[in-house]
This record gives structure tokens, sequence and C-alpha cells, in this order.
């Protein structure tokens, strides 16, 4: 169990320090964690609408922090490149978010062209019914998502680093809402960028 809690802390602070420079994108990890945990609260009652939620506000302010907001110039804080971050890193990198954020988009599609799914499922009936298919298929692709990754870590590295990993993932959203609660308020004062002061003096060499 240390070792679990050591690795678990570790993929935590290399997350932070590596990705999550921006003021913005903190504060929109705070918006997707805070929709992520009403969301967990919601799969116990309707699985497809907390999916549904989960997708289109949680994932979708989480990204959009990644892509459009955190900057993709060599780290100054951590001596690395953005090429090294993304070679090393754990989870999804922007190459794997782009392939998972496709699926995301064509899911709804392929429902809407297959309502059956080429005879696996029975055809929704009106658009709650297709709203219904297409949280349900969303809920799928996270779950799929979620376990291929941890099959690739655990074929590339161990099933360990594979379960700290979803373990992290799972909990991400109390530990992002403890972490940037305050980032909205660094932005309303004008700080678009953490300086990350509490990395300096923990930075590994490379």
């Amino acid at each position: 169990m240390k070792a679990f809690l050591k690795e678990l802390a570790t993929q935590r602070w290399d997350d932070h320090r590596y990705y999550h420079h921006s003021r913005i994108n903190q504060s929109l990890h705070l918006v997707s964690a805070i929709s992520f945990v009403v969301a967990y609260g919601l799969l116990w009652i309707e699985p497809a609408y907390a999916a549904i939620l989960a997708w289109c506000v949680s994932m979708t302010t989480r990204q959009a922090g990644h892509f459009f907001f955190e900057p993709r110039g060599y780290d100054e804080v951590n001596q690395a490149t953005d090429e090294y971050k993304e070679e090393i890193k754990v989870g999804y990198n922007i190459r794997r978010k782009i392939v998972l954020m496709g699926a995301w988009v064509a899911l709804p599609l392929l429902l809407w062209l297959q309502p059956s799914l080429f005879g696996l499922i029975e055809p929704a009936v009106g658009w709650a019914g297709y709203a219904h298919d297409v949280g349900l298929a969303w809920l799928f692709l996270g779950v799929s998502g979620l376990l291929f990754r941890v099959a690739q870590l655990t074929w590339q590295q161990s099933l360990g680093t594979g379960l700290v990993w979803m373990s992290k993932i799972l909990t991400d959203p109390f530990h992002d809402i403890w972490l940037y609660h305050k980032a909205p308020l660094h932005l309303l004062r004008g700080e678009l960028i953490d300086p990350m002061a509490h990395v300096h003096g923990h930075v590994p060499s490379h």
C-alpha cells in the first residue's frame, strides 16, 4: 500500500507540475471536477445522463484547458521540452486525447445513421430515446478508454502503474477541487500563469 500511495502521489505531482501551468486551465479543471462529482452521484440514478454530463461538460472543459490554454513550448519550470513531456506522460497525451475525443464526436453520428448499431441494440424511439442511447454509448466509451489505457500501461510498464493511474483518474475530481479551488481568484487578479514556486527545488534532472 505504501508503494501504491507513493506512486499515486508521484503521478499526481507530475501531472500538476507538467500540465497545469495556466490559471485558465486550472479554473476549467475546477469546473470539470465539480461537474464530474455531480456526474458520479447521477451515475447511481441515471447512468446515461451522468455520461452526457461527464462528456459534454466535464470532459470538454477539462480538455479545452489543455488544448487551448496550456503553454506548449519549452517548460522553463521543469526544464523539459513539450515533446519530452508528451513522450513520458502516463495517461492520455495530446495525440491519444485527439483519438478519444474523435470517438466521442463520432458515436452520436453513428447512432443517428445506425440506430440499432447494426442490430446490436433496439433502435431508440424519439429524441429522448436517442439521447439515452448516446449517453450509454459515451459511458461505454469512457469505461473502455479507461480500461484500454490500463491494459496499455500494464503491457508497457506494470500492472501496478496501470492500477495507480486508474485510481488517480477516478479520484482526480476530488483532488482537483482541493488543488485548484483558488485558481479563479488568481485569474481575477490577472495572473494567467501559475508561477509554480512550489515546484522549484523539486525538479529532477533530465
